[in-house]
Order: structure tokens, then sequence, then C-alpha cells
């Protein structure tokens, strides 16, 4: 079976350069670009836990939507639902004959307010970032990423570039042929 020129195998010796270029020019880019792209990063994980703050306000939102939704249908299907809380909704005094009602006091809704409204225990997150992130970011740190960066890629050009192919020269037979001079 003969192969195109292209398929044509590849020495060992390039094989192992070729790999090797690829694999420290990669990191050295990696690095690179990392170091660049550094304050984009921390913002992209900043901008990621604010997002994640908005999901969970607007989920609240609309949870405090539907219960309205659901107190405007009661509202409006039992006229009677009115009278029944407009004691405890506007203060006024219930006209019930016969009916103990229970005195609250202001102290007692504020704490029944806050026990409501209270979250769960959740840890805070101050840093969505991951902690590598911050540690490289530091400017000392980012400056020898930068210069070890680049290093990687000139040292992946230097030592495993393409080869030179060595140029040869005609070689002379005899001393005594010179070339004439015109």
């Amino acid at each position: 079976m003969h192969l195109p020129f292209y398929f044509e195998p590849m020495p060992v010796q390039n094989l192992s350069r070729a790999v090797l270029f690829v694999v420290f020019f990669g990191v050295g880019a990696a690095v690179l670009g990392g170091t660049v792209l550094c304050d984009d990063l921390l913002e992209y994980y900043h901008n990621k836990e604010l997002l994640g703050k908005l999901d969970d306000s607007i989920s609240k939102l609309e949870s405090l939507n539907a219960d309205y939704d659901v107190l405007l249908n009661q509202l409006e299907s039992d006229p009677d639902y009115a009278k029944r809380i407009a004691p405890v909704t506007l203060g006024s005094e219930p006209c019930e004959p016969n009916t103990a009602f229970p005195r609250v006091t202001a102290g007692k809704l504020a704490a029944a307010k806050q026990a409501l409204t209270e979250e769960p225990n959740e840890p805070a997150v101050e840093n969505a970032a991951p902690p590598w992130l911050n540690r490289c970011c530091t400017s000392p740190r980012r400056q020898i990423l930068f210069a070890c960066g680049a290093c990687l890629i000139v040292i992946s050009f230097v030592f495993f570039g393409p080869a030179k192919a060595t140029r040869r020269e005609p070689k002379v037979t005899s001393r005594t042929e010179e070339p004439k001079s015109q």
C-alpha cells in the first residue's frame, strides 16, 4: 500500500520533539493567558455570585406575588373575608359579639415578624472565586507566573521547534580545478 507524500511516517525523534513542543507551548500559553485574564476571571466569579443572589431575590418576589394573588382571589370570592381580616390588617377593634379576641402587642408582632422573615443559617459566601485564582492574582505572583509562561513558550520554540536542515555544500573532488574568473 502506497501512502501519499503527506502521510509519510515521522521519525521518532521528530515525533517526540513535536509532542514536547505542544506540551511546553500549551502550558506556557495557558499560564500566560491566565495571568493576562486574571482580573477578568475575578470579575466573572463576582458577577456569577451576584447573579445567584439576584435569582434568589427574584424567586422570593415571585413567591410573594403568588401569595398576594391567592389573597386577592379569596377576597373576590368571599366578601366576608375582608371583614374577618380587617381587624388584624387595619388594627381596628372587632365588632363580633360573644367572641374573645387575643390582644396582640407591638412587641409580639415584631417578634413574630422577625421569626417569619429570618433566613435559615446559610454559609456566607464572601468570594466565589477559587482560592488558587485569588492567590495567583496577587501582584508578585502574577508577574512571576507571566515570566514563567513566557519562558516556557521561548523554550518550546528554541529547543523543540522544527529542526534546522543542514545545508550541504558540494564536495570538490580535485583541488586543481578552480573556477575561472571572468
